[in-house]
């Protein structure tokens, strides 16, 4: 151990406090410092190399240190680092947003720009309830959203979501919403059985719109996964009928892509595998490549062309960041999108997905693991400690966090959402790659579940 490494330790437990981390259990612990990433690899400061299993937090997309993205940042801020989009513009900004029109649902036609995934959901609550002021219905001020549903941190965003662990605390913060039943199958609020419930949650769902719906302003929903939640995966036109509800009783759709964008679900947007076309929708994550902070809330012309007006009528959307439409950051984004195009990189992953559909199956077999869920390259596996009765492990046992410290040891970053495991690799990696993160994932739970 280098005397470099020590202090480092010791200066992070001193002076840094880590998001969604137990302070103590960090400072009893032995932090890992990562130095350098390569490709699907991250480096730390000894030099030992770990599979990036996750995408370093669902972000990295073409892997670490791809030429063409460390090019763009560095031409871009030789050109210009920063420059407002309050009362100016630049090339950039302008290139990124006639892109993202082009590649998202047909009905986006306008971009809103801002830096991660809570203030895009922030923004797109924001404009929702502000569309239906300016229209004269003022009394639309309500969201529906869904149990286990994660949209950001920021107070809206918390406000419209449904996981008690990390939202409950903050509830005397938090405007009232609207809840409806998570499509969680495996443990289905409703106590019924997929298929042959018939998608009883989007009955409920309707049963909500028909009490609330001259009174809400939109619906927020992730798209195919709610990916905090537990990488919940919806039943087969359970989307597509939430887009119909919302156009038969009125009620504008949001979508939150943040998650599950840019590739993640086997094509560019989750959208597309129903044909969902939102009035609006919030992505992030991935808009970089893992990059640098971008995001971007997309919407329908007829939700921007209620803000158009006089300037004394004062329609404007009075928000806005200081880094919005940042030129580096969407310089980044514009390499991002090239590289998809270049790589075929959506094509490219259709036999990977196949293959890690494969590979998964061999969980099914394992004593504590209860379901095994996926869509494109987005992975949960639900740990139980009864795989009959469906029973979880209690919070003290920590397995979820010791099979991915388990995992580590054998060269894989992962990192659980309670017993959980969530594989999410980067687009990029190889079927060799992709088979050592399964194979080490398994090995871990086998050695943590079964050592029990």
């Amino acid at each position: 151990m280098t005397q470099a490494k020590p202090q480092m330790e010791h200066d992070d437990k001193k002076y840094i406090w880590h998001p969604f981390t137990q302070m103590k259990d960090w400072v009893d612990g032995t932090p890992l410092v990562i130095d350098q990433g390569e490709g699907s690899y991250l480096i730390d400061v000894d030099g030992n190399r770990y599979l990036d299993g996750v995408s370093s937090l669902w972000v990295t997309v073409h892997g670490h240190c791809r030429e063409e993205l460390n090019r763009a940042i560095s031409e871009q801020v030789a050109k210009l680092s920063h420059s407002t989009l309050l009362g100016l513009t630049h090339p950039t900004a302008i290139n990124l947003a006639r892109r993202l029109v082009g590649i998202t649902p047909k009905r986006l036609q306008k971009v809103f720009y801002s830096d991660n995934g809570s203030t895009a959901v922030e923004i797109s609550l924001k404009m929702a309830y502000q569309y239906w002021q300016l229209k004269g219905e003022i009394q639309r001020e309500k969201f529906i959203g869904f149990h286990n549903a994660y949209h950001g941190d920021t107070i809206g965003s918390v406000s419209v979501g449904g996981i008690d662990l990390f939202h409950s605390v903050y509830r005397p913060l938090l405007f009232d919403s609207i809840k409806a039943p998570s499509p969680y199958c495996y443990r289905c609020e409703l106590h019924r059985t997929y298929p042959e419930c018939e998608l009883a949650c989007l009955g409920a769902l309707e049963t909500l719109m028909e009490a609330h719906a001259p009174e809400t302003a939109a619906l927020i929903i992730e798209p195919l996964v709610q990916a905090a939640g537990g990488m919940i995966m919806f039943p087969d036109g359970f989307l597509k009928g939430v887009q119909d509800l919302c156009r038969k009783h009125g009620v504008l759709m949001i979508t939150d892509e943040v998650a599950t964008g840019f590739g993640r679900t086997g094509r560019m947007f989750a959208c597309e595998h129903e044909g969902v076309e939102p009035d609006l929708m919030a992505v992030a994550k991935g808009i970089t490549g893992g990059y640098l902070p971008l995001a971007a809330t997309l919407t329908s012309d007829d939700v921007y062309d209620a803000f158009c007006g006089k300037f004394e009528e004062q329609k404007t959307f009075f928000h806005g960041h200081t880094y919005t439409g940042n030129p580096v950051a969407c310089a980044a984004a514009l390499a991002n999108l090239d590289i998809f195009e270049k790589d075929h990189t959506i094509d490219a992953m259709q036999p990977k997905i196949t293959f890690l559909s494969a590979k998964l199956a061999q969980f099914q077999e394992l004593g504590h693991v209860g379901e095994v869920r996926q869509k494109g390259f987005m992975v949960g596996i639900e740990l139980v400690a009864d795989k009959k009765t469906k029973e979880p492990f209690a919070a003290g046992d920590k397995v979820g966090q010791k099979v991915t410290l388990n995992a580590r040891k054998r060269g894989l970053i992962i990192r659980p959402l309670g017993d959980v495991i969530v594989l999410m690799p980067p687009l990029s990696v190889s079927l060799e790659e992709l088979g050592q993160v399964v194979d080490i994932t398994y090995e871990s739970i086998v050695s943590v579940t079964e050592g029990r």
